[in-house]
């Protein structure tokens, strides 16, 4: 989530981090430090294996320098490292599934409120800080990022600890014709990413992440660990795109690798408005981008470049294509002639070189850098927002579109085109609704620096440019995609007890009708309302 460059945000951009809260009562007269011994002793008598504190627990009291470092290593959005967000009592890093188990026994025990980190990309931050309660700890999964690749099953188990990198680089290691279809920014943690369903590059061809899940490895409120066949069906559906952390906490996914070609091409094509000046290129990828053959893949990427007085929109149309590039050139001279495509356009790649460069790394990098846990693209303060576009956006709505990003700073959009597999899958199929008759999603971005003496004014600016957005996008309910996380849209700040017809405002974006079969299963599994953080699902009251 965190990203400092906007030209290449969505780099940074496809995914959640896993995170979730566990509500009981907040112990009162014991310190802190006699918090993390009864805590650590606990933890300790609940697990087989040894583990050293000075790798693993983390105080502020104890080295308030290593504390720091290890709470800012992978957050991403630099607003919620400031001196006035709540911090964590502290860093509990374990090194073994076990102890992830004893930490719910002994947080359940001690009546401890905490948060699991895997990647940090949560646009609110909600892995690592808590609005609803304090104090709180911060299990950080950053030790679990085993990776097990079987060719010849097709599939992988991957702990939520490891980023999407990882996994691209260690499935590359075995096969030069495996994939998986997920995100573009590498430093994505793959223990949220997947709760929220997860799409990249692929899903048109593929479908999301959460299609293409076979198992978990999860624990439950009581510290049990459950799988498919243990944890039934209705509960295996709710994590593949029911957000993060409301049900339980997943230690592993296991995931079925797909097909692809040993050579792909890649495109990008810029547009300003002059290029385009009676908006038919945009026009025309609006309604094509979701209808083309499922292998084309081509987003659009709009900045803002320019000094005052002399701005104008920078249309960044980028392409992968599943095939080579002489049969890709056939295919937009049929289809999109408009954009003026041409070879040299065009770069052959094998598909983990389309990783390198979907995620912002250098022309030339070894694919080495993507086992390095940043991102290339750095971190910055940012807000984002999200929206589904079922219907084109006229001409009049994009300049009035056009008019507000020259405003901004740093302004960033993205559409995604939909369609092929996406189109296909139902919407029940798994907690992710968002399907048939969506021709694309917008992400919304607007990044800021550290010494911007009025941040609010660019929080503003995305708010404003997400309410002039309204009639062009979906309705009833205005759909949101729950890996971007957005408190606008309402939160649960009333602790304990869960004001469900708030939460049904936000759960409806992000899942339409499916919401109501995830709070039928929270009220099953999770009937005390354990797991739970501000925007969690709510059981029935």
């Amino acid at each position: 989530m965190g990203i400092s460059k906007p030209l290449h945000t969505i780099s940074c951009i496809s995914f959640l981090v896993l995170y979730f809260s566990f509500y009981c009562i907040t112990p009162t007269s014991s310190s802190s430090a006699s918090l993390q011994n009864e805590f650590i002793s606990c933890v300790k008598t609940n697990t087989h294996v040894d583990f050293p504190l000075e790798t693993t627990l983390f105080a502020p009291a104890k080295n308030v320098s290593m504390f720091n470092q290890v709470l800012e290593s992978t957050a991403q959005n630099l607003r919620f490292l400031a001196k006035s967000m709540p911090k964590p009592g502290f860093i509990f890093r374990p090194i073994h599934e076990s102890q992830v188990q004893a930490s719910i026994i002994c947080s359940k025990k001690l009546g401890i409120h905490f948060r699991v980190r895997s990647g940090g990309h949560d646009f609110e931050a909600m892995s690592f800080v808590s609005r609803i309660e304090t104090p709180f700890i911060l299990i950080d999964f950053s030790k679990l990022r085993q990776i097990d690749v079987d060719i010849e099953d097709n599939s992988t188990w991957v702990q939520a600890g490891a980023t999407l990198g990882e996994l691209y680089y260690r499935i590359a290691e075995k096969s030069k014709i495996h994939g998986f279809p997920a995100g573009l920014c590498t430093s994505v943690g793959i223990g949220g990413y997947m709760t929220g369903g997860g799409y990249g590059s692929l899903m048109r061809k593929y479908g999301l992440a959460g299609d293409n899940v076979l198992d978990v490895k999860m624990v439950d409120a009581n510290g049990k660990l459950l799988n498919r066949t243990s944890m039934g069906e209705d509960l295996f559906w709710a994590l593949r795109g029911g957000g993060g952390a409301s049900f339980g906490i997943v230690l592993a996914w296991n995931i079925k690798l797909v097909p692809v070609p040993e050579t792909l091409t890649m495109f990008t094509v810029t547009k300003t408005p002059k290029q385009d000046p009676g908006m038919k290129i945009i026009s025309k990828w609006q309604r094509m981008a979701s209808k083309v053959m499922e292998e084309l893949h081509i987003r659009v990427e709009f900045t803002a470049v320019g000094n005052k007085g002399n701005r104008t929109v920078m249309m960044s149309y980028k392409g992968q294509f599943l095939g080579e590039k002489v049969t890709l050139m056939k295919v937009m001279n049929k289809v999109f002639p408009e954009l003026g495509l041409t070879d040299q356009d065009c770069t052959e790649m094998s598909w983990i070189e389309s990783a390198l460069r979907n995620g912002g790394f250098a022309n030339g990098s070894s694919i080495d850098v993507l086992l390095q846990l940043q991102s290339p693209l750095g971190k910055n303060y940012f807000k984002a927002k999200s929206d589904f576009v079922k219907e084109p956006i006229s001409p009049l709505g994009i300049k009035g579109m056009f008019k507000r990003l020259i405003k901004e700073d740093t302004p960033f959009l993205n559409w995604t085109p939909y369609g092929g597999m996406m189109a296909r899958i139902p919407e029940s199929e798994i907690p992710f609704p968002h399907r048939n008759g969506i021709l694309f999603q917008i992400l919304y971005q607007t990044n800021w620096p550290e010494n911007d003496k009025r941040p609010s004014r660019h929080i503003n600016w995305i708010r404003e440019l997400y309410s002039y957005m309204a009639p062009y996008v979906s309705s009833n309910p205005r759909q949101a995609y729950v890996n971007y996380r957005d408190l606008d849209l309402g939160q649960n700040m009333n602790n304990a007890k869960v004001n469900s017809i708030e939460a049904k405002t936000w759960g409806a974006k992000y899942f339409k009708d499916n919401y109501n079969r995830l709070v039928k299963i929270k009220t099953k599994v999770d009937p005390e309302n354990f797991f739970r953080y501000e925007q969690s699902i709510p059981p029935m009251v």
